[in-house]
């Protein structure tokens, strides 16, 4: 069996080849994520002992003790002349295993993303709750980080991130940036968040919004004056309403929502699909910007009538992920394999009506 390269190695490559992770897995080659795809950056397998050693060069003692006794280990590598990566390690099969993924340098100005303007909207918002949802990959930290950008360019204050691990570094331009993160400058999310109330925050970022009591005290600041900003792994408008009412048993869900509708400012859903032209991925979107119409039903629990509401709401930011796929297609960035994996309407993309949108595709 060849000798494997280092992880030094490894990491510059993934960077080198434009990837988004590398992946150290027992029995298999080592891997990139390229554009989605994963790629293989050799052509033979590694077998757990060098896994376990590439992986060991990465982390100090404090780190391996708690990796060997939490089994996970969500950490940041700086790689010299090459950049900072997140780390997760994880047990598969009792071998340690990794994902690093890349943590460019700049952070892109949000105008670059491909959202549409309403996010832009949102950054002068004042207090409230702006959640940021997605599936892992979807790009949802490096939004995230554009609006932290954004808002401290636009305004002054304190901004208070809670991070695990901190992943892009912030200058502080008008407003005064603090980034703690867990593990090392707080114990937990929840008790970051509750003592941040004290440090005269005007805006709190929280990484992931992960539990019960963190969500809580997060209605908790958005609703004394503050405006909090964070995500969740959930795929549409819907479901992230769904999500964060699940995490509250029954007894307490009618209180919950009747905070929820007072407190949430917006809901951003996005996912990366593969470009049509192979040269990368495009961003598609659903936004629920909270209306009175949307307030009240969120209080009433009646999710199945938020898409409704989305679609009356248009003038005032909303729009569903269709009108995003809509718009990308007839624009030729996506083809109709992603419009059908990804559309909630199968209905409103017929042969026909895609049909009728080619017809005005813009120019290439």
């Amino acid at each position: 069996m060849s000798d494997a390269r280092e992880i030094i190695d490894y990491l510059r490559l993934t960077v080198e080849k434009g990837g988004s992770d590398l992946h150290l897995t027992v029995n298999a080659p080592p891997a990139t994520r390229i554009n989605g795809t994963l790629q293989a950056l050799e052509d033979f397998p590694l077998d757990a002992r060098q896994v376990r050693d590439l992986i060991y060069d990465t982390i100090n003692e404090t780190q391996r003790s708690a990796l060997e006794q939490e089994w996970e280990l969500d950490y940041a590598v700086e790689a010299r002349d090459i950049g900072r990566f997140r780390g997760n390690l994880h047990y598969c099969r009792q071998n340690v295993e990794a994902v690093f993924r890349f943590i460019p340098e700049e952070i892109p100005d949000l105008s670059t993303l491909g959202h549409y303007p309403i996010l832009e909207q949102l950054c002068h918002l004042q207090r409230g709750l702006i959640l940021i949802t997605g599936i892992t990959g979807s790009g949802k930290t490096t939004t995230l980080a554009a609006i932290v950008q954004r808002l401290a360019e636009i305004r002054s204050g304190t901004i208070i991130t809670l991070e695990d691990p901190i992943e892009f570094t912030f200058a502080h331009n008008s407003a005064l940036i603090k980034q703690r993160e867990i593990g090392r400058d707080t114990k937990s999310f929840a008790n970051g968040l509750r003592q941040c109330l004290r440090q005269d925050p005007d805006v709190i970022v929280v990484g992931e919004l992960r539990d019960r009591e963190s969500m809580q005290i997060a209605m908790s600041a958005a609703e004394t004056g503050h405006l909090v900003i964070s995500t969740l792994h959930t795929v549409d408008a819907p479901k992230s309403i769904e999500r964060i009412m699940d995490m509250f048993p029954p007894d307490q869900q009618r209180q919950i929502a009747s905070q929820l509708s007072n407190v949430l400012q917006a809901v951003v859903c996005q996912r990366l699909l593969p470009r049509a032209d192979n040269t990368g991925r495009a961003l598609a979107t659903e936004v629920m910007r909270v209306t009175s119409g949307i307030s009240v039903c969120l209080r009433e629990r009646k999710v199945e009538q938020l898409i409704g509401l989305m679609e009356i709401a248009r003038r005032e930011g909303c729009h569903s992920i269709d009108d995003s796929l809509e718009t990308l297609f007839q624009h030729d960035y996506i083809d109709t394999n992603q419009v059908m994996k990804n559309c909630r309407d199968e209905r409103r993309f017929s042969p026909e009506r895609l049909a009728e949108l080619s017809k005005f595709s813009a120019p290439s």
